[in-house]
């Protein structure tokens, strides 16, 4: 039977043929073991063999036919028995298999129930087989690898200053004391205007959230209307962008409460079409007041339209706030984060304005906390505006190193899985973060930083070398930042304390930076600022804790400033070169050499 005649073979074929295979196997016996062989290794990963077939093993040697005759029938040598099929989908064909049909030329199997493709290559199934493997190695890309090893973190988010947790170790007074004042809201009053104080990471801004979301919550368990809005002004930090932010927000607000009323309101005159007595208890005496009400709430919720950020005057934006905050009666706490930055950039004039609308407003009542840094950013206040905005003050001192490891502990019991620290890592946070004036949110970064650092190099525990790299890590963050916004001036002048001290010169001065800066100046041309203004440069980056500047006494010979690098030089350099105007300095040893010319 040719290749062609099997291939058009039909059912009642494929039986006789399997009968025809079956007495040829009586007088073959070895056939016979042949044919049973091939079947058994052609089921190897696939279905299930014939019930008829004999569990003997085959005879060693014998699983390919020796005449090359391996064909679709020999694995369906019961086919007169059972009309199953076998697809080919779970067919594994071994090599000796494919071999045996190589050798016979035939570059195809049979077609028919059998489930066999009549233009099956094994050629083909082959290369099939291979490049599975190959496929599972190529599908493990770069995060399935970084995937492989077990986290750390339980909840990364708790360590982020942006989380304000359910408790907040060593500020209960400041919380208590906030919450004295704003109680007055819940009664329906006015609370006064606070103003909170204190350095960066003292829990100001996570203590005035905390108080901010009782006090909501507490509102809506007592259904007295008070709603808390947030502004951070280091983003926020114009007017307009203040009053536009707060009128879109009213707005929404509004809208979402227009909606509320107007569900009751169908609902109430649903009911009152059917029965009359359903309007007792309500303000409404008949249906036809109730159609009033909600053609004038409509008509109000058409009326709302947004601030856009841009474009419009700013009398107009504040009009519109104005309107959108007593729309309805509540009592509304503005809260104004890094409001020094807000009062640097625009002036008073909006905290002038805030202070001053209760006396304007009929049905709200507005409050502001103001948030600060800055002690003494009141200074810059018009008197009008200190008076009314400062009614009451909240200090909130540093932490010490134990006040910083009680709230790391905290922290870490819910960020991290249990038993991931060692011992020392928490305290040496706490030494780190109490070394930067008390400062929790550099605490917190230390300790993150840490667990990612420990995640990355796949150990199952942060330890104290975790630790210090976190310090290093967020010490050149801190530079590099600092020092890749710093305007091209107070680059040049720190690029010449570098070159200074790449080549051993100690306790720079002030005239020698000078001289080395008016050559890079020529280089790049730029403007040559005075020696009295590079003095100043040279103090601002001290601040910056770039540079360390110190006055030296040279008695008859007057004071100078002896400086000394305060931050890694070859990445602080890096960071200079990046500049594509310093970048353009191609040799700077030279103004080096010549740093005591005149």
């Amino acid at each position: 039977m040719t290749d062609e005649d099997i291939g058009k073979q039909t059912p009642d074929d494929d039986r006789d043929e399997g009968k025809e295979i079956r007495d040829r196997s009586e007088t073959n016996p070895n056939r016979k073991s042949t044919d049973r062989q091939t079947g058994a290794d052609e089921f190897e990963d696939g279905g299930p063999p014939s019930s008829d077939r004999s569990p003997e093993p085959a005879a060693e040697g014998s699983d390919s036919d020796p005449n090359g005759q391996n064909s679709s029938a020999d694995l369906n040598t019961n086919s007169d028995d059972s009309e199953a099929t076998i697809p080919s989908t779970s067919v594994d064909v071994p090599d000796e298999t494919k071999g045996s049909n190589t050798a016979a030329g035939s570059g195809s199997t049979a077609a028919g129930p059998d489930g066999f493709s009549g233009d099956l290559d094994l050629d083909d199934l082959d290369l099939d087989a291979e490049s599975e493997g190959d496929t599972d190695g190529a599908s493990r890309g770069l995060f399935d690898d970084l995937l492989d090893g077990e986290p750390i973190f339980e909840s990364k988010e708790v360590l982020r200053p942006s989380y304000t947790p359910h408790e907040l170790p060593h500020r209960e007074e400041q919380i208590n004391n906030m919450a004295t004042i704003l109680v007055t809201a819940l009664r329906g009053d006015t609370p006064s205007n606070i103003l909170i104080y204190g350095k960066t990471g003292t829990g100001k801004t996570a203590s005035a959230k905390f108080v901010s979301e009782e006090l909501e919550t507490t509102s809506q368990k007592y259904e007295v209307p008070c709603e808390v809005e947030y502004i951070n002004c280091e983003v926020t930090d114009t007017q307009y962008r203040v009053l536009a932010q707060l009128a879109n927000k009213f707005i929404d607000k509004n809208e979402t409460y227009i909606e509320t009323q107007l569900e009751e309101l169908e609902e109430i005159r649903d009911r009152a079409v059917d029965s009359s007595p359903t309007l007792e208890g309500t303000d409404f005496d008949s249906v036809d007041a109730i159609e009033d009400r909600i053609d004038t709430l409509e008509s109000d919720l058409e009326e709302f339209d947004p601030v856009p950020m841009t474009g419009w005057p700013t009398d107009r934006v504040y009009s519109t706030f104005f309107d959108a905050v007593d729309y309805h009666e509540r009592v509304v706490v503005i809260m104004l984060d890094e409001i020094d930055k807000l009062v640097e950039k625009s002036g008073d004039d909006t905290l002038y304005n805030l202070s001053r609308m209760n006396s304007e407003l009929e049905n709200s009542r507005v409050s502001i906390m103001g948030i600060s840094n800055d002690l003494k950013f009141t200074d810059f206040l018009d008197p009008r505006v200190k008076s009314s905005l400062g009614e009451e003050e909240i200090v909130f001192p540093p932490y010490d190193a134990t006040q910083l490891r009680d709230i790391l502990q905290h922290r870490a019991e819910t960020a991290f899985k249990p038993e991931i620290l060692s011992e020392d890592v928490i305290p040496l946070c706490a030494a780190f973060a109490a070394q930067e004036h008390g400062d929790a949110r550099r605490a917190l970064d230390l300790l993150r930083t840490a667990g990612e650092l420990a995640e990355r190099d796949r150990t199952e525990t942060v330890e104290e070398k975790h630790v210090r790299k976190a310090q290093e890590k967020i010490e050149l963050d801190r530079v590099v930042e600092v020092v890749r916004t710093l305007p091209t001036q107070s680059k040049l002048v720190l690029y010449a304390t570098i070159l200074l001290e790449k080549n051993g010169v100690h306790n720079i001065n002030t005239g020698e930076v000078f001289n080395i800066y008016k050559r890079l100046c020529e280089e790049i041309d730029a403007d040559v600022l005075t020696q009295r203004r590079v003095t100043d440069l040279i103090s601002e980056l001290d601040m910056l804790g770039i540079v360390n500047a110190i006055v030296v006494s040279k008695g008859r010979y007057g004071r100078t400033k002896e400086i000394n690098l305060s931050v890694p030089q070859e990445e602080t350099e890096a960071v200079l070169l990046s500049d594509s105007r310093i970048g353009e300095v191609e040799d700077a040893q030279p103004f080096v050499q010549a740093r005591f010319d005149n």
